[in-house]
Order: C-alpha cells, then structure tokens, then sequence
C-alpha cells in the first residue's frame, strides 16, 4: 500500500502527529506495536501551548481543565509522610514576577498519557488518519523517491510505502539507531520501580501540594483522578512490602488500597544529534529524551515536534513548499530540545542527585512554554544576538516567536486566526492588496502594538502560529516587499 506519510509509534509524539496531518488533509498511516496504551499514566499535565494546537484542531473542549492551571499540584516537599510533617519546599523556577499579562486563550490540560493518547486517536481516525495498532515494523528502506517498511499486524508481513516516515518510536527507537544518529547529553542516570495504586487521599490535596519526597520510602505524586504511584529504588519488591512501602509514605493504615501495576523505569537523557536523515525524521522521545520535570517538557516538547513537522511536511507534499523547508525541521526544533535539557538540569528537580547542576540561567516557565525563537531560513530577521527564549511580552511579535495571544472579540483570540494557512497581519489597504496576489490571507487586526507594529507595519504568520517577517512600517513596495519575504519563509531558504 502507498501513503505520504508513514508513523512508527503510537504515544503522544507519533499520535499527535497523525492528527495534525490528518487535520492539514495528509494521507497518514500509523502504526504501533501494543494494542493500546500503557497501563502506567506516565505524563500529566500538558501546557496550555499544547492546549492551542488542541484547540485548533477542535480538541480542547473535549478536555478537562487542569488543576495545574492554578499552581495546583505541581509543589512539591519533603514530607515524613504524606499525613505528615512536611519540611522544606523544592522551588524548581524562581519566583515569577507577578504579572497581569494573559499569555494564551487555552488552559492546561489535566489528563493523564493513558487517558490522552485515546482521545488523541478517536480525533485522529475522526479526521481520516489510519490508525493500526497491534502493528509492528519489521524493516524499513529509503530512496530518493520515499520510504518502504515491512509491518505485520495480525496475519502476513506486508509492504507499506511512503513517501516520508516520522520515527517516534521511542526513547530505545530501532529506527534511530539503524540510521546510526547519535545523541548527546546526561545519558544514564537511574533506574526506579514503581507502583501504581488507588487510594482516596483526594483530601491531602487541599493546600496546592501534590509532589512529596518521603523520607527513607520515595517520590509520591498523584495524577489527580484518585490514582498515586510511588517511586522506590531499584530491587524486586513482593507485593506484602510494595503495600507496607505505599502506608508508610501514606502514614495511614486504615484506607483501602488498590494497586493497580507496577512498573520499572530507566531515567536518562539525552538529544539527538540531528532530527531527520534523508526522508525520516525524528520526533518525541525518539529525538529526545528528557526526563520527568515540573517543566513538563518531555511530552509537551514531542507535541510540538510533531505540530512544527506536520505542516511543514503537508505543504511540501501538497507541493506548497520545496521540500527544503522540511530542513527547517531540526535547525528549530533541536536547539528547543537542547535548551530543555539544559533547564531541567540547571534546576533543582530532582536530577541532579546524578551528576552537578547545569551552570546556566534559569528560564522562567512561562518564556520556555510561549517564548522560544526559532532560528531557520524559515523565519527572516532571527539573527544569533537574539536569547534563544524570553518572555512574550518581551519579544513583542519578533520574527521566529510564537504569534502572540490577545483577544480581538469576546471568546476569540488573536490566535484563533491562525494554524490554518499563511496569514498577513495588518490594518492598512496596500497590505491586503499585497497579500491578494499570493497563498495568503489577510487579516484585519487593530491591536498591532502587540506584535511590535506602527499602524502602518505587517506582521506574517506561518500555518503554525509562529511569526515568519515582519515589517513594522509601510515600505515603498509593499507587494514587492512581501512576495519576496513569503518566497523565503514558505520555502525555507533565503
């Protein structure tokens, strides 16, 4: 069978990435090997910038609010126990300034992975994705005209050929490897088990604090639907102790505890040291392996891999774009990967009981989430004197950031305008009329100042909400002006 775009792994990276496409119009197949998803939550708590990509496509509302939206959850402490005296509190960020700014019309999402990636599929499947699980790649093949692999799902091996592969088949990624991409960072740091149980313990929720380091036990945390999993040191444990472990880090004995699984884990991190070979890219895990942080930036980040390559990939197949665009891939999204690694380390998250901290600034939370530029031949006017991530307000609509958020109309934001297709930003004639001879639809907009805009400047958007070119005044040649800025940005190459 033939497609454009094959998917290997069906966790939040590879599922995400079969929904943007199916969303953009690609033929898109995925396949995973497991019938479903983990029994063990794993991730929860994804940001509110995944919140925009959701609902742009017509997810979010189906999602429930976080609770991490409002601090909820996300402290974390020393405690003697989860009843018990707790000790010193673990700032992980320091103190943001107090602001009145709203960076995003979407909220957190509070789901845990195992409740996530279903809905991620039905929406997926809904737009015309096909979906194979209990699915395993054999081998793959690439050419210069695509990609070939070799699956089995229930019956005989068959060939399924794209005309590009997404390799998100995880932190190990067989696929990675056979392409012999190497990675760099921390590498090894740990092994934990775990035990995943139920409790009523919703009470002890109360006052924001929802992570605890327990004395002489482990790291406590919940996933805020009456599911806990506790984290101990590496060695068998029968269930009789796994339960005398879970009471004393509860410091009660008179609740009923149900365990759910257990499970063994191996921290580590690391990036790859290029995303793509050829007509393969990488992403997710599979690019990236950064371990559990406050941050929440090991699934949030493959999300948003998947969102930068979806678009990238659906106009160079729609033969939009040259497929030099698709360059564009790792030169933005590895530096983000990077520049996470080095935040996680650099705070006090747990991790650097396995090595020294990173010796570098800390980023505020907000900045990582809304504010990292992107530095390719797809944005004009990012140059190497720029941070690599500030806040919103202070990038004020610079080239390479993400469009910025501010409503125009009672429940519509600035970013509803977006994700769809190119978009001129502007108020003044002579842009729309610039913008009427080329693939880009112009877009009224009086609140210019946010984007760092006279009243006369123009600001274009690329199909995933980040600014491409700006202009911040009228030139002689509008039209002129503009169709070379689009030829470069939508091309990736200057």
């Amino acid at each position: 069978m033939k497609t454009s775009v094959l998917v290997v792994g069906g966790g939040l990276a590879g599922t995400s990435a079969a929904l943007f496409l199916a969303w953009r119009g690609v033929d898109v197949v995925l396949v995973e090997k497991h019938p479903g998803s983990s029994l063990h939550p794993r991730a929860v708590g994804f940001n509110a910038r995944v919140g925009e990509l959701l609902r742009a496509v017509g997810l979010e509302g189906e999602l429930p609010v976080s609770r991490m939206t409002k601090g909820f959850g996300v402290r974390r402490v020393r405690a003697e126990s989860l009843v018990g005296k707790k000790y010193d509190e673990t700032f992980w960020t320091p103190p943001a300034q107090l602001s009145d700014i709203e960076y995003s019309p979407s909220k957190g999402v509070g789901v845990a992975q195992d409740k996530m990636e279903p809905l991620l599929r039905d929406k997926a499947r809904e737009l015309g994705a096909d979906i194979r699980m209990s699915t395993r790649m054999l081998e793959f093949s690439q050419d210069g005209d695509g990609v070939t692999a070799v699956v089995q799902g229930d019956g005989e091996p068959y060939e399924i050929h794209a005309d590009y592969l997404i390799a998100a088949d995880g932190h190990r990624s067989p696929i990675r490897e056979q392409l012999g991409i190497t990675r760099t960072g921390r590498g090894f740091m740990h092994t934990s088990r775990s035990v995943l149980f139920r409790a009523p313990l919703q009470e002890y929720l109360k006052d924001g604090i929802g992570q605890f380091v327990i004395d002489d036990v482990g790291f406590l945390t919940t996933y805020g639907d009456g599911r806990w999993v506790l984290m101990l040191d590496d060695r068998e444990y029968a269930e009789p102790e796994l339960r005398q472990k879970i009471v004393q880090a509860i410091g009660r004995d008179d609740l009923e505890i149900e365990i759910i699984t257990t499970g063994r884990w191996t921290i580590s991190a690391g990036v790859a040291d290029q995303f793509s070979q050829g007509r393969i890219f990488l992403a997710g895990d599979a690019a990236h392996t950064l371990p559990p942080s406050r941050g929440g930036f090991g699934a949030n980040v493959g999300i948003e891999d998947a969102h930068n390559l979806a678009w990238k990939l659906a106009a160079v197949i729609n033969g939009e774009s040259r497929p030099s665009l698709l360059d564009t891939y790792d030169a933005e999204r590895r530096p983000v990967a990077t520049l996470c690694h080095q935040q996680i380390f650099a705070r006090n998250d747990g991790h650097n009981r396995d090595g020294e901290p990173e010796d570098a600034p800390l980023i505020d939370n907000n900045a990582m989430h809304y504010g990292v530029l992107y530095r390719s031949d797809a944005v004009l006017g990012a140059g190497p004197e720029l941070p690599r991530a500030q806040l919103p307000e202070q990038w004020n609509g610079q080239p390479g950031t993400r469009a910025p958020h501010v409503w125009i109309e009672p429940g519509k934001s600035t970013l509803d305008l977006f994700q769809r297709g190119w978009v001129l930003v502007a108020d003044h004639p002579q842009w729309e009329e610039a913008a009427a001879g080329l693939n880009v639809h112009y877009e009224r907009v009086e609140r210019l100042d946010v984007f760092g805009l006279s009243a006369k400047g123009a600001s274009l958007v690329r199909p995933d909400g980040y600014v491409a070119w700006r202009s911040t005044d009228l030139p002689d040649d509008p039209t002129g002006t503009l169709k070379s800025a689009f030829s470069s940005s939508s091309a990736g190459t200057r």
